[in-house]
């Protein structure tokens, strides 16, 4: 039993990072701190000064955990990484996890390379990005083949030269085959700056230097190679007008606004580099309206650049962030990108004139989808609400697993489990299971394998320190059925020792939802309501589920043959077999010299048939089948 009191005088005084978790060992809050023993202390003392997230979270803690770090940064950072690993209900959250790609010249090279990537290493390699329209950059990077002849593969030169021949690149004329030594490292430097000119937007110049080649080669009667210049110029002036850009003279900077909306924050962010706007992104948050603009700002900023690859000279804010987290924030991402970052909060001129226009964006989106946004939260968070208010639950309802089983006449009998959280269907944790201790059509028992398995599995992984989707118990636990299913769930719960309240989905005579049984009481739901849409939309998923797994293993079945029973017939010897005798009986009829005219039978594997189908009934043992693990 954890206690609390004594377990708060044990804490350090030292910087790290805790957990508060619920009676059921969930994660619901990630914190840091520069003095552990005092921040956490502060949680359960007088609520006067608590905020209303702090004081709806307190009576949830059941027990706490905390890492010690050696610094505050190094607390920030695992802070960070935490909430993105365990997404707890009360952190501010950063929802969309989105890397962006980059365009990479290896300069480092003899030969350089430019390819797109997502990681961005300290390699000495010169990166452009990160790019918003991944569409739109991949036609860049082929446009740039198409006009350079810069490699693509990657052998390394010039250790490789004259290894292998040149690719299929070199002879449409997208390469110069630097890898058979056909193009000197100074001939091809030239072709890799005009790359990176083409790349940093200076057209220009790209396009005075080609203009001079194509009348040289016009004057001297070469016009082919002229009209090859001719192309590659219209096509850099095309990218050039597809370009809309404009230049702000600010180098390489993010800007940063957001509105609130329905409960959540929408945040949008400019990307600046080079002088040049090369995208805009949206990003949605989860904040409770107690929370200061300041705390979101704080948050969205620590946990987007802890994931990004890239972090430009300077950040420009709507607001500005907290006076406890900047200076930390600062020197973080300053290490981070190698040399000084600074935050601004500008007041008037360009910059402030540039925050506007990323609030107005957000303003606008925010307004565009308002109404899909606050339909989608009354058919999800709302239906999870109301679910909760009709059972009479005092917990929030944030995760909920269903249960069916299938089978016709006791065949297969398979179970399923699905789990929807927030109200909506979270696909990953759905979980399969074949029967394996219970004969015939019995439902009861079925259920209570299925429920034990999964519970069993719970326990071991926690035992072990593991943490996964299964390592987290629901909130509640419907079972598609009526009275006799919920007994059975509440009989292995109990076993457990586990409190989950069980209700069970209750049909009518035409296979439809009717309502809920729930403590020995059946109740009807409005059908007009999102809580009935909400527990329908879990009976049909959880029933199709098992369903598509029990027609699935009946066709296996089918496809099932005796000869996939004996040792060292494969699926290949199975066919010879059936080619060269036409059915099983014949096979099972034939002679060992016969057996040895099918394609790939041997002299061991021809009689292992033979004595297969001349062993008596005693002598005969059912080959295990491998049982699907419900973690499959």
């Amino acid at each position: 039993m954890f206690d609390i009191v004594e377990e708060l005088k044990k804490l350090p005084t030292r910087p790290g990072v805790y957990l508060m978790k619920d009676k059921d060992g969930q994660i619901i809050y990630v914190g840091k701190a520069i003095n552990l023993r005092n921040r956490v202390r502060q949680y359960f003392q007088s609520s006067r000064n608590h905020t209303a997230k702090v004081r709806s979270m307190v009576p949830h803690i059941a027990e706490f955990e905390y890492i010690v770090t050696d610094s505050e940064k190094e607390a920030l950072l695992l802070e960070c990484n935490l909430i993105k690993l365990y997404r707890p209900y009360y952190n501010i959250m950063l929802k969309d996890d989105k890397t962006y790609p980059y365009i990479k010249v290896t300069i480092q090279e003899d030969f350089p390379r430019i390819f797109v990537t997502r990681q961005m290493q300290k390699d000495k390699a010169k990166y452009y990005g990160p790019f918003t329209d991944v569409m739109a950059m991949h036609e860049t990077v082929e446009t740039l083949h198409k006009l350079f002849p810069i490699r693509k593969c990657r052998r390394n030169l010039p250790r490789d030269i004259g290894k292998e021949r040149p690719c299929l690149n070199y002879h449409i004329g997208q390469c110069l085959a630097p890898c058979d030594g056909k193009i000197s490292k100074e001939e091809y430097a030239v072709y890799v700056k005009d790359a990176m000119d083409f790349l940093e937007g200076k057209h220009g110049d790209i396009l005075k230097k080609m203009e001079v080649e194509m009348n040289a080669y016009a004057e001297a009667l070469e016009f082919e190679k002229a009209a090859v210049l001719r192309d590659k110029i219209n096509s850099i002036r095309f990218v050039a007008q597809k370009q809309k850009i404009s230049n702000t003279g600010l180098g390489d900077v993010d800007i940063i606004a957001f509105v609130r909306a329905f409960g959540e924050c929408l945040v949008q962010v400019f990307f600046i580099r080079g002088d040049k706007m090369t995208g805009r992104e949206n990003f949605t948050m989860t904040a409770s309206e107690d929370q200061s603009r300041s705390e979101v700002m704080t948050a969205f900023v620590s946990q987007y650049y802890s994931g990004t690859a890239y972090v430009p000279k300077e950040i420009i804010l709507q607001d500005p962030l907290t006076e406890e987290e900047a200076p930390l924030l600062q020197e973080y991402l300053s290490e981070k990108r190698g040399s000084k970052v600074t935050f601004t909060v500008p007041q008037k001129g360009e910059k402030q004139r540039l925050v506007t226009l990323a609030a107005q964006n957000a303003s606008l989106i925010s307004s565009q989808f308002g109404e899909r946004l606050r339909k989608e939260e009354s058919r999800t968070k709302g239906a999870m609400e109301e679910l909760r208010q009709v059972l009479g639950l005092t917990h929030p309802l944030e995760r909920v697993e269903a249960y069916d089983i299938s089978n016709i006449q006791g065949f297969e009998s398979v179970g399923s489990m699905v789990v929807f959280e927030n109200g909506k269907a979270k696909k990953s944790d759905y979980r399969k299971f074949r029967i394996r201790t219970v004969a015939g059509a019995n439902d009861y028992a079925s259920m209570q394998e299925i429920l034990t398995r999964r519970l069993s599995h719970c326990l071991k992984e926690r035992a072990l320190g593991k943490e996964s989707s299964f390592t987290r118990l629901p909130d509640l636990i419907l079972m598609d059925g009526g009275k006799t299913q919920v007994h059975a769930a509440q009989e292995v719960l109990a076993s457990f020792g586990m409190d989950i309240p069980v209700c069970g989905m209750v049909k009518d005579d035409r296979h439809r939802t009717r309502g809920l049984f729930f403590e020995e009481t059946e109740i009807n739901l409005p059908t007009h309501g999102e809580c009935f849409r909400l527990v329908t939309r879990i009976q049909d998923e959880v029933h199709r589920f098992a369903i598509t797994y029990h027609h699935k293993l009946r066709e296996e079945r089918q496809l099932h043959s005796i000869l996939d029973d004996i040792p060292g017939i494969g699926e290949k010897r199975r066919k010879a077999l059936l080619r060269q005798f036409g059915s099983v009986e014949a096979v099972a009829k034939a002679e060992v010299e016969e057996l040895l005219q099918a394609e790939g039978m041997t002299i061991p594997a021809a009689e292992g048939v033979y004595r297969f189908f001349r062993q008596t009934p005693e002598e005969i043992t059912q080959p295990e089948t491998e049982e699907q693990s419900f973690m499959k």
